[in-house]
Order: structure tokens, then sequence, then C-alpha cells
């Protein structure tokens, strides 16, 4: 039951998603509330896969190598910072056209990297394809890009002081769940 959850909560992500992309004569009839439902929906697939990938038997796929934790921490960083990046009009992010989704794309395969449970590979797996897709789509959709306009260093410093005290939250969070991420 618990995979089923997880499962649908990733379908429903994709499909919230995806929606202004792959129907968007029926997104644009939803006008603005149409961000609701769409919200609405994003939250019901968040609790859906945490539900489902808590509940979920542990099946062991493979070990991870104990080093993995650091290139997990370092690459959650990344991820952090790129996804802070896109909003704060980073100087990093001016040739690149969605750093939020290479955020999700560096975040998902720093999960992969350090579990090797079945659970973790559909839940990260499946937000990594997503991404993919979602790059994918987008590109498709709006083949024209120049480039970000008004980015700076100080949007740089901005998002890596973000990402830092993030990271700090995360971790406080994870190791308050039982799951330590710094060792």
């Amino acid at each position: 039951m618990y995979f089923t959850l997880l499962v649908l909560g990733l379908a429903l992500w994709w499909a919230a998603h995806l929606f202004k992309r792959i129907a968007p004569d029926a997104r644009a009839k939803l006008g603005n509330g149409g961000k609701g439902l769409v919200a609405l929906v994003l939250l019901a697939s968040v609790v859906l896969m945490v539900i489902g990938f808590r509940g979920t038997p542990y099946v062991n796929v493979w070990m991870p190598p104990a080093f993995a934790t650091h290139i997990n921490n370092l690459l959650v960083l990344v991820a952090l910072f790129l996804f802070a990046a896109g909003d704060a009009k980073a100087a990093i992010t001016k040739n690149m056209r969605h750093p939020m989704l290479a955020g999700m794309k560096t975040w998902a395969v720093a999960h992969l990297i350090v579990n090797g449970d079945l659970a973790s590979i559909i839940l990260f797996g499946g937000l990594l394809a997503w991404a993919v897709v979602e790059v994918i789509t987008i590109n498709r959709a709006e083949p024209e890009w120049a480039g970000r306009e008004g980015t700076s260093m100080k949007g740089n410093i901005i998002a890596l002081v973000g990402a830092i005290v993030v990271m700090g939250i995360i971790g406080f969070i994870h190791t308050w769940l039982g799951h330590p991420p710094f060792g």
C-alpha cells in the first residue's frame, strides 16, 4: 500500500508540474484559480510521497559506501545554492536557463548516491526523471532563450549564504527525524 502512495504522490507531482505544458488550453481556462488548484495538488503529492516513503518496508538494493555521505552533503549544498541562485539572480545563472531544475536534479542524484533502498530509488529517481522531462518540455515549448538579465555577484553571495543556512536547517531536521546527514 505504501509503495502505491509513493508512486501516486510522484504521479501527482509530475501531473501538477507538467499540466501547464501538456494541456495549456485546459490550464488557461482555470485562470488564476488554477494556481490554487495546482498548489493543492502539489501539497497532496508531497503528503502522499512522505507517507508512502516513510511507510514502505526497507528493501535493500545496494549498499552505498561510507564516503557517499560526504559526496551527498556537497551535492546537496550545490543543489541548495542552485535553488537560491535562480531567485537571487546570481551571476552564475546568467547563462543557465533552469537553475532550480538543475538544483533539483543535483539534489536527486545526491540522494540516489547515499540511499540504496527501493523506496529511495523510486522517490529520488522519480523526481530526477521529472526534472529531466520538465527541462526537455520547457525547452521544446519555448526554444528561444537569450540569457538571464540583471544577474550580479551580490546574488551569488545571497544564494550561498541562503544555501548554507538552509543546509543547517535541513541537517537539524534530518537529525531530529533520525537520519543524521553529517555522520
